[in-house]
């Protein structure tokens, strides 16, 4: 091998560390309160965090920056970075559960708008004692802004989908 092959070879690596992509979540246990007794847990496995082209689940806990481009008003290659490192791009996702005393009050989702236009998507939520998912509503988020969803239902995920950008 002569040097240049070597040093391809080594900055290629390099930049997958660097900037890489988290496809995938890692094991951990998800545990949410519910009242002061009781709690939901469930062991949520390795597991890829767009379920299909454009469709993030996410859980409560998590903070996500997603990097996406804009083709015709739809975003597309949308994908978690670990870093924002492209902030003109990237979307950011927090889902978190409000306690007090080990009681459940609410759940909160944080999304930050980084385009110069309303960012859209739709939501489904499945939550603690229901077997499907619940349709629920979204406000846009208007450009260059965050916006905050609050639920009263203990949530145990969200899929969030169609995402899009209007004048």
């Amino acid at each position: 091998m002569n040097i240049k092959t070597i040093a391809l070879f080594f900055g290629l690596i390099i930049s997958k560390f660097c900037f890489s992509q988290q496809e995938f979540r890692e094991n951990f246990t998800l545990k949410l309160p519910v009242d002061s007794v009781r709690y939901y847990q469930q062991e949520v496995k390795k597991s890829p965090y767009f379920v299909k082209e454009n469709t993030l689940q996410i859980y409560p806990g998590e903070h996500l920056f997603i990097e996406a481009d804009v083709k015709d008003g739809k975003l597309e290659s949308m994908k978690v970075v670990k870093d924002n490192i492209n902030p003109s791009k990237t979307i950011e996702i927090e889902f978190s559960q409000d306690t007090e005393d080990r009681k459940h009050k609410g759940m909160m989702l944080q999304v930050s708008n980084p385009f110069g236009k309303n960012l859209l998507y739709d939501a489904m939520m499945y939550t603690v004692g229901k077997k499907e998912w619940a349709k629920t509503s979204i406000i846009p988020i208007k450009p260059k802004l965050s916006n905050f969803e609050l639920w009263n239902d203990v949530i145990i995920t969200l899929v969030l989908n169609n995402w899009r950008l209007q004048n």
